[in-house]
């Protein structure tokens, strides 16, 4: 089978003893299909532990695996008894810890659980799950000894002893299995009451040959289940962390899966039995007999030769890897196609739906609509926190700089950073550096000049000195600020450059004044006085255009950094066209030149070509001042929504698996992936007032994107405002 790379296993399931204590009438190791469980010895042997140790030893090796996860399991693993789980994490520590970091849990029903097991479990740090499917009554209807007694009071006894101050940190959770018989509320509250660090809810084994109980018949019924809970969870404020919550959570916002019940992540998982045998992920025992099996064993077999198997290969092919139906579906990328072996049905394999397909489809758009408003980023509504989220970013940015330098600038570089940590805590001076667009362009330059080793990287970023001068001299500090000038040139960020030396050789100067006169003091002891917005003798500083309605934008034609755009810069020129072209837009767009004005603070001239987007530059548009008005405006408007989306994209995740889908675009025969339909559209969204024909075609690419599977949370409400906006149009 074709697909992509081989991914290495990361999570091991060692089946350490094969029969159980309780007969759960739901367990799909004895109650389904496959009932391998037969033929295979009661508790692993020590050869079968060995072997599997040092494959996974070799396996973690081969792929540098930073960390791996033996998850002890049964039957009831409890059931093999301390001397042969003690021989189980010995072997294991032993093969793993000059290898990878070694996870070892144990999934057990717990009611043998006690103080002899969990002293080896701490000295070991393996930590417990155990099974639990809620309340006495809702425990009781499944989980039963053979002569149907009660198992729930000596649960609870086992979840007691983990609770203890001494075992505490071995407790990793409970597992609920979901039987919708049950009353949901009563079974979350009797979980969150034991105080678990975490509880998963786990939907019942079913294929379309077996398909789930629906007692009521909905086909929602688990979707209501659930969500019952997620109400009353939410509404308690959230005391647990809930697994199946997070994941939805995960992957409405962009990210990945958290389970592999959901989610389109690639398995890592496989299966050791008692027996040494290999074989996929222990669910599938519930399709039909010998599903998991793979052929091979620890004996003769590495990982290597399972995760090359066509049946691992098939679960790790991504949106490749479920079926036609779902790779159309808009939840797909929450629900993966929900648990590959609930998509099994005689003749067609697993090439279907999930048997739960409807309840995973009302469980994420349920908590989706639950929680869009709240968790979705305000910079795609609003501009202010916008430019909030990019100035928080230029400040990560810097702390990124000084962590990667590691302490190469030398004094310099920590009387600057000291510096700019007082004028952070005592005046507004930094949020105007940070606010320049040109100043994080700096930043990622200063950032590849040290990744790529290149021998200027340290003296780059010492321009430090100049950025916190300039912040300095903006809050009226008073405190001179020594900047080191290597080509003889004061470059102040903002404000201005001064030549100082007429060979280009380097220098130092002392910056001080305030924001209507800078006093830069030169070798040789003279003070020059300069004035941000006047030119004087070796003084350039931004021209200010003093446009209508604008009066914040500056012409920058002097920042070393502004060459961050395709197109060569150039000198500023002349700017009748430019107010000619902000008069047309104030006339014919006014809530877009309104923004523009309230975003957009510095337009560098272009010799030929734009509109362009600096790199990390918000706040910038490179744009030639040529051409005519009209042409001048629409190039405006077309370089403000790229630049928008950019910066928006910057600090939300606004689609995920861009470029999984091709969708038809309004404006031409070829479908595009969804970021470009994205940004066709928040053009065309812009250019509306200036061309009626934009906004009808943007409608058209919103409604395709607004039932598609890659939008986020916050690209939903992005394009949910566009659509608003544009259809007003």
């Amino acid at each position: 089978m074709t697909g992509p790379p081989l991914v290495p296993f990361q999570q091991i399931v060692v089946k350490v003893h094969s029969r159980c204590d309780l007969a759960c009438d739901h367990c799909y190791i004895y109650e389904h299909a496959d009932q391998s469980w037969r033929t295979r010895p009661k508790a692993i042997s020590d050869e079968a532990i060995s072997w599997t140790a040092l494959r996974l030893a070799e396996h973690a090796k081969s792929h540098a695996l930073p960390s791996v996860s033996v998850i002890l399991h049964g039957g009831e693993p409890l059931l093999a008894g301390p001397e042969r789980l003690r021989r189980v994490c010995e072997e294991f520590t032993a093969a793993l810890e000059p290898v990878a970091a070694l996870d070892l849990r144990i999934h057990t029903n717990g009611i043998r659980l006690n103080d002899r097991f969990l002293d080896l479990f701490d000295e070991f740090d393996v930590r417990v799950g155990i099974s639990l499917d809620g309340d006495r009554s809702a425990n009781d209807r499944h989980r039963r000894y053979a002569d149907g007694r009660t198992s729930h009071p000596l649960v609870l006894r086992a979840v007691d002893l983990l609770r203890q101050e001494r075992y505490r940190h071995l407790y990793l959770g409970l597992l609920c299995t979901i039987d919708v018989a049950n009353d949901p509320v009563a079974v979350y509250d009797a979980l969150a009451e034991l105080e678990p660090p975490r509880i998963d809810f786990l939907l019942p084994h079913a294929t379309w040959d077996d398909p789930p109980a629906r007692p009521d018949g909905s086909p929602t019924a688990y979707a209501e289940w659930i969500l019952e809970i997620f109400d009353r969870w939410d509404a308690r404020g959230r005391p647990v962390p809930v697994r199946l919550f997070d994941s939805v959570f995960s992957t409405l916002a962009g990210g990945p899966s958290l389970t592999e019940s959901l989610g389109l992540a690639p398995s890592d998982l496989v299966v050791v039995e008692t027996d040494g045998t290999l074989e996929q992920v222990d669910s599938l025992k519930s399709a039909y007999e010998g599903a998991a099996a793979t052929g091979f064993d620890v004996f003769r077999h590495r990982f290597d030769d399972v995760a090359s198997h066509p049946g691992v290969r098939a679960r790790q092919l991504g949106l490749a890897g479920v079926s036609r139906t779902c790779r159309q579906c808009p939840v797909v990328r929450s629900c993966g196609g929900g648990l590959y072996t609930h998509r099994y049905a005689t003749g067609s394999g697993f090439d279907n739906t999930s048997v739960y397909c409807n309840d995973l489809k009302a469980l994420v758009r349920g908590i989706e609509e639950r929680t869009a408003p709240s968790s979705a980023s305000p910079a795609v509504s609003d501009p202010e926190a916008l430019q909030i989220l990019q100035q928080d970013l230029t400040r990560y940015t810097l702390a990124r700089l000084n962590e990667e330098l590691g302490g190469r600038g030398g004094e310099r570089w920590s009387a600057a950073w000291e510096l700019a940590s007082a004028i952070e805590e005592t005046s507004l001076g930094l949020d105007e550096i940070y606010a320049h667009p040109y100043t994080r362009t700096w930043l990622h330059t200063c950032l590849d000049a040290l990744r790529e080793q290149r021998p200027d990287a340290v003296e780059l970023a010492l321009r430090l000195e100049a950025y916190v001068a300039a912040a300095a001299v903006r809050s009226r500090l008073g405190v001179p600020v020594r900047v080191g000038c290597p080509t003889g040139t004061l470059v102040l960020p903002t404000l201005g450059e001064l030549r100082l030396t007429d060979d280009g050789g380097p220098c130092e100067a002392e910056v001080g004044g305030g924001p209507d006169e800078v006093l830069v003091t030169v070798p040789g002891g003279a003070t020059l006085r300069v004035r941000p917005g006047e030119a004087g003798p070796g003084w350039r500083t931004p021209r200010r255009p003093g446009l209508q309605g604008w009066p914040g934008l500056v012409l920058e034609d002097v920042d070393p950094f502004r060459d961050c755009f395709d197109e060569t810069v150039g000198a500023a020129g002349d700017t009748e066209a430019l107010s000619r072209a902000w008069a047309l837009l104030r006339d014919a767009a006014p809530e877009q030149a309104a923004e523009i004005a309230s975003s957009l603070t510095t337009l560098t001239p272009l010799r030929s070509g734009g509109p362009s987007v600096g790199r990390h530059a918000y706040g910038a548009l490179g744009i030639s001042l040529d051409g005519s008005p009209e042409e001048l405006a629409a190039a405006l408007l077309r370089g403000f929504s790229r630049a928008k989306l950019r910066a928006i994209g910057e600090v939300a995740d606004l689609l995920a698996e861009d470029g999984a889908w091709l969708h038809p675009a309004p404006w031409q025969d070829e479908p595009l992936p969804a970021s470009r339909l994205l940004a066709g559209a928040y053009e065309r969204v812009m250019l509306a007032p200036l061309d009626p024909a934009a906004a009808a075609h943007a409608v058209l690419a919103l409604k395709a994107l607004r039932d598609a599977p890659e939008p986020t949370v916050s690209g939903k409400r992005l394009i949910a405002a566009l659509h608003t906006e544009a259809a007003r149009d």
